[in-house]
């Protein structure tokens, strides 16, 4: 089974001049607390809504301040041809939940979850990552 099987493709994105405010108010009404952060389709990298936090708020910046002075610019990610298997390493390795997907041309074309996996995929593989993520 390949990444493209159970990647979502409706992935909401943010735009590096998006404001904190505007993406926490779409995170906030899409129930989810990761966006990659493109221009166009190209992949600059992710921001959570644990980066707003940690480092905007906390740092003392405001609501008003933009998604790139907060985003992960060096973001893990995996091909959308690749095994699924290299995709549950990459989030075990790095004790992360979501990667953004990648075509062989470097253009965002989803994102995949451990929640995607864990749905899609035989319970055994999602749980050995969940356990390597959770360490």
């Amino acid at each position: 089974m390949k990444v493209r099987d159970v990647m979502s493709r409706d992935v909401q994105v943010a735009r590096p001049n998006d404001t904190l405010r505007e993406v926490a108010g779409r995170m906030r009404a899409g129930d989810f607390g990761f966006m990659p952060v493109a221009d166009g389709d190209r992949l600059l990298g992710t921001v959570t809504d644990r980066d707003i936090v940690v480092r905007g708020l906390a740092e003392g910046v405001g609501p008003d301040a933009t998604v790139d002075g907060c985003m992960t610019r060096d973001a893990k990610c995996v091909r959308a041809d690749d095994d699924l298997k290299a995709a549950l390493d990459s989030m075990g390795g790095s004790q992360i939940r979501r990667l953004p997907v990648l075509d062989k041309d470097d253009r965002l074309v989803g994102v995949v979850s451990l929640g995607d996996l864990s749905t899609r995929v035989k319970e055994r593989y999602a749980g050995e990552a969940l356990e390597e993520i959770s360490r």
